[in-house]
Formats: C-alpha cells, structure tokens, sequence
C-alpha cells in the first residue's frame, strides 16, 4: 500500500492548480501579465502560482477564478470539467430567472448559435 504524506498530497494539490491555471489562462488566451491584471495581482504572482513555487491566498484564488470564469473547484482539481464561473455568469443566471417560459428558450437557442459560431471560429483560427 502507497504511503502518502500531506506533504505529498499538498504537492500534487499545487502541481495540479499550477497545471489549470495555466491550461485556463491559455485557453482564454491571456498572457501571464494580462490575467494580472485582470485579477489584480502582480505578474510575478501569476508566474509564481503557474510553476508551483507559491500557492495563492484564497481570495488570490478567487480572483484568479473570476478573471478566467471559471470555478475555484476546477482550479484546485475537485471539478474534472472545466465550468464557467464568476460575476459574468451570475449577471446573465439572475436576468435569466426573470424570464418567461418561451424567453428562456429564446435564450437557449442563442447561447447554442453563438457556441456554435465560437466553435467555428475555433476551428478557423487552428
């Protein structure tokens, strides 16, 4: 049977932050110094956070998560799939709450078109 030690999960706890956030920051295609920015921290920081040589405070983290859109969960590794997070998100659920019925689905058919133009758009741009 492995012995794992809290050192070792701590590790690979940090290795695999350090991996999303850069996997994150790639694919919204942000430079180091622009999610920085973004989340209100020094550049250093964010090299720092994505080689493993530092672990964020908690609100670090929850600032890095907002910059990106997406969860802390995800960034820690407790959520596999990569999700939309963040002020973003919570401004459209609250407009979405207020609709009816049949504005929810027009809703729903244009978030599917624009997914699917950014999908395109992805593809064009490989």
């Amino acid at each position: 049977m492995a012995n794992y030690t809290e050192t070792s999960i701590a590790m690979s706890t940090e290795t695999l932050f350090a991996e999303r956030l850069k996997s994150a920051r790639e694919t919204k295609k942000l430079s180091q110094a622009e999610l920085a920015k973004s989340a209100g921290l020094q550049p250093s920081h964010v090299s720092h956070f994505e080689t493993g040589r530092r672990a964020p405070s908690s609100a670090n983290l929850r600032a890095l998560a907002d910059a990106l859109g997406v969860t802390t969960d995800f960034l820690l590794g407790r959520q596999s799939r990569q999700s939309m997070a963040g002020p973003r998100l919570d401004q459209v659920v609250t407009y979405a709450e207020r609709l009816s019925e049949s504005d929810l689905d027009v809703l729903a058919a244009f978030a599917e078109t624009l997914a699917e133009r950014r999908k395109a758009s992805d593809r064009k741009n490989r």
